[in-house]
């Protein structure tokens, strides 16, 4: 019987375990998403980035993160036991982790408040001076 496969017969699909994104391993670790990366340094994942690119003046394009499945599911284990030293800071089951997350969102949203103030104060003054 020959070897070669029938060329009527369809190519067998090449089975890559999928990249999971920053979300699903953000699921999978406790870990705070600014830090995977990092992360994902001390545990030996295996990461795909992309984007980053200059954009000349206008500074760079946001800096994307794959991270293999199976290293990701395999370090998943290894940092809730313990076993990879990853700061406080970085963490979500520390109370360190949870401080700098609770403030760092806290500074975004008071960011968000005073700029929709500040839009809101400008177009008002307009408004005003538009109908006096």
């Amino acid at each position: 019987m020959p070897t070669t496969p029938d060329p009527g017969a369809p190519e067998a699909a090449h089975e890559e375990e999928p990249w999971l994104n920053s979300h699903e391993v953000a699921e999978l670790w406790p870990v705070r998403e600014d830090w995977l990366p990092g992360a994902a340094g001390r545990a030996n994942v295996r990461i795909r980035r992309y984007g980053g690119e200059s954009r000349g003046t206008y500074g760079a394009a946001p800096t994307y993160y794959d991270y293999h499945a199976g290293d990701a599911r395999r370090a998943a284990t290894e940092i809730v036991e313990g076993r990879v030293d990853i700061p406080a800071v970085w963490r979500t089951d520390t109370p360190e982790g949870r401080r700098a997350e609770f403030w760092s969102r806290f500074r975004f949203r008071l960011t968000c408040g005073v700029v929709l103030a500040l839009v809101l104060l400008v177009l008002g003054v307009a408004v005003y001076d538009v109908l006096s």
